[in-house]
């Protein structure tokens, strides 16, 4: 029998894939960036690829995972191998019906759904937001699809391919900048970038299908809700479904109020959520990610003690990697930005405005990357209602918070608002997890949650002092800063035991074996 790779590999493999990506989009950003700065064209990209994002995001990878994989994974732990290909058959069939009619529509109604979406944009900025709707908007379903492969290559531990796949959306869009950035004017750049990003993601979709029709042995397509499991799935899948459009409608809310500010801050918000989200999906993603099929495992074992140690060993790992993640965007949000993304038409005073909407969102990642995995603890009972109450709490909390706060910080104040609703988000979905399963946070685990918190003081006062010792220089304060911080941080939790920093040291010092 083949040995199970550790759930630390695992999330190692999810982490690697998201890191290929987001590397890659770090890239597509600073090239962005240097051609569209945070100006009318920026705003207008940044409006429309959300809309379509919603659409994803409300249909594919999160809503689908939670509710197909423990179908899914359920069927094959017990052997009904013909069974669950016939059940991946009929969602990917769902999948591509619902998709294609929701990019039909949103062509048809660009204009409304740019008004909706984007209030503040009037005459031009309107107007070119609504040609890149109509082009952008059936990448959503095609990238629905690649949730599907998602879904079925992570259910067979196969965490790398489906994490590493958007890298491609990422390429086709920098090829795009690249290959006609000093040919075109800004505006019809902006509409080559959005069919750039439409051909990124059907690429995504066709690099995955491979290795996931081997699994599913193709596509049996078919519509009939009476396949075994399909009931199940969608039952699970509608909920979900909400509790992601209580999050879509936050992030919209957001940007909606983002438009009514002076042009740039709905690039700005863009460029720093980039940022912000990076340990979030790295660490907070791949954990909860390689998370859920072992805790549905769990569940249909009735193994309640294994699944509450399984939950206390993944907030550990979030922790000890999104804490100095977090503090390091908190501190040094200039240099990281400056970095990244100042060239071009992106200047010092852009990388000023976006570093403060950083810091802010920097507040909220330990919430954001936590209440991913104690999302996937319901799940795994099959209870994806919880989650969905308590989201829909949150998003009145931070949209009542962003629309105050951006009365006296601007964008900045939109991102405090978010960062304070995630905090309630997770408080409120540990608590209700914690009914049902014991506490995942006492005893040791707040030894360790300690040692992080109390490792990220000395590593941030490292940081900014080497930032401080090369001031001015934007590329070296950015590599000297985040370098003494991380390790700083590194050698104070090796010294203070952390099981997480002493596992990666001897993963980096062993040999690596064939």
């Amino acid at each position: 029998m083949t040995a199970t790779p550790s759930s630390g590999r695992l999330a190692a493999r999810v982490g690697a894939g998201i890191l290929v990506t987001r590397i890659l989009g770090f890239v597509r950003e600073r090239v962005f960036a240097h051609y569209f700065g945070d100006g009318a064209a920026a705003d207008a990209f940044r409006a429309a690829l959300r809309i379509p994002n919603i659409i994803r995001n409300l249909l594919g990878e999160g809503t689908l995972s939670a509710s197909f994989i423990p179908v899914y994974a359920g069927m094959i732990e017990r052997g009904e191998i013909d069974d669950a290909r016939r059940l991946s058959g009929v969602i990917a069939s769902l999948l591509v019906l619902l998709t294609a009619v929701a990019a039909l529509l949103g062509i048809v109604f660009a204009p409304i759904i740019t008004d909706f979406a984007a209030p503040g944009f009037t005459g031009t900025k309107r107007d070119l937001t609504v040609t890149l709707v109509e082009i952008m908007f059936p990448m959503s379903g095609v990238m629905i699809l690649s949730a599907w492969c998602l879904g079925v290559l992570n259910t067979y531990r196969r965490f790398f391919l489906s994490y590493a796949a958007p890298a491609v959306w990422n390429i086709a869009q920098i090829a795009t900048l690249l290959a006609l950035g000093g040919m075109l004017l800004e505006i019809r750049l902006v509409v080559a970038l959005a069919w750039g990003a439409l051909v990124g993601s059907i690429l995504q979709v066709v690099i995955q299908l491979p290795a996931t029709l081997g699994h599913t042995g193709g596509i049996r397509w078919s519509v009939r809700l009476g396949t075994p499991g399909v009931r199940r799935v969608i039952r699970a899948w509608v909920p979900v479904v909400f509790g992601a459009g209580v999050y879509q409608i936050s992030s919209l809310i957001d940007q909606q109020l983002a438009s009514l500010l002076p042009t740039g801050a709905v690039a700005i918000l863009g460029y720093a959520q980039l940022v912000a989200l990076l340990p979030v999906s790295l660490f907070g993603v791949s954990v909860a990610a390689v998370a859920l099929p072992e805790l549905s495992r769990n569940v249909a074992g009735n193994d309640v003690e294994e699944l509450r140690s399984r939950l206390a060993l993944g907030l550990r790992r979030v922790a000890f990697f999104v804490l100095p993640s977090a503090a390091a965007l908190a501190a040094l949000p200039k240099e990281i930005l400056g970095g990244l993304f100042q060239t071009g038409a992106f200047g010092a005073t852009q990388t000023a405005i976006a570093a403060g909407v950083l810091a802010a969102y920097a507040i909220g990642i330990p919430a954001q990357a936590t209440v991913k995995l104690f999302a996937s603890g319901h799940y795994a009972f099959g209870d994806t209602r919880t989650p969905v109450r308590i989201a829909a709490v949150s998003v009145v909390v931070s949209a009542g918070s962003a629309y105050l706060l951006m009365q006296r910080f601007g964008p900045a104040g939109i991102a405090l608002g978010a960062a304070i609703a995630a905090y309630l988000n997770a408080g409120l979905n540990l608590a209700t997890l914690a009914r049902r399963v014991g506490s995942i946070t006492g005893g040791v685990m707040q030894r360790w949650l300690a040692v992080a918190a109390g490792s990220v003081v000395p590593a941030t006062i490292a940081g900014v002092a080497a930032s401080r010792a090369v001031d001015g220089r934007v590329g070296l304060a950015a590599v000297l800063s985040l370098a003494a911080f991380g390790l700083v941080y590194g050698g104070c939790t090796v010294l203070l035991g952390h099981p997480d920093a002493r596992g990666l040291l001897a993963r980096v010092r062993r040999p690596r074996s064939s």
